[in-house]
């Protein structure tokens, strides 16, 4: 490794106390911790463990497939939010928003991307930002939530998150998180 690399793995590593901490994510902003649990998962990764390379800003930043199950009856559409909340940040980092989901869909794959809204990431993109913490700043938890809604969104394309959050906001019947971890020396 370079000097320049150095130098920000150690940058990485001063900043490790500084999170924006879980307590901002959107499962909490939302209440979403008071309604039914979706069972969330993917085949790349299992909760609580690293996701796949391929999920990365290292890898090909691509996002993984997920499924979910438990939606309730009255539902209808589906919203996925990942966000970092070990970022050192005022707010978690939001890698990927998608909306527009019919409630009848449990996975989220390229081809239902194909249909659905995607919103703007903290970067200003639209679509996914893969995993990409500091260098030497420590393990990061990517939240993947998803939340099943009451009504149906009709948010454009590059939708931000406060607007995301507000048009959300006492319409989630049901939610559920899996976390992926990723670092970086």
């Amino acid at each position: 490794m370079g000097i320049a690399h150095e130098v920000v793995r150690r940058l990485g590593s001063a900043a490790r106390p500084l999170r924006s901490g879980s307590d901002k994510l959107a499962t909490v902003k939302l209440g979403a911790k008071q309604v039914p649990v979706l069972n969330v998962t993917s085949g790349a990764f299992r909760d609580g463990q690293a996701l796949p390379r391929s999920a990365t800003a290292d890898g090909e930043n691509v996002p993984p497939t997920l499924t979910w199950r438990g939606v309730p009856s009255g539902a209808r559409s589906i919203v996925v939010l990942c966000e970092d909340p070990d970022a050192p940040l005022p707010k978690p980092f939001v890698h990927w928003m998608v909306y527009g989901l019919p409630a009848r869909d449990t996975t989220l794959d390229a081809s239902l991307l194909a249909i659905a809204q995607q919103g703007k990431t903290t970067l200003g993109a639209v679509g996914y930002t893969g995993a990409a913490p500091p260098p030497g700043h420590g393990v990061h938890n990517y939240h993947f939530q998803v939340f099943a809604l009451d009504i149906t969104l009709t948010l454009g394309p590059g939708t931000g998150r406060g607007a995301l959050l507000d048009a959300m906001d006492s319409h989630v019947v049901a939610a559920g998180d899996l976390v992926g971890t990723y670092s970086r020396e």
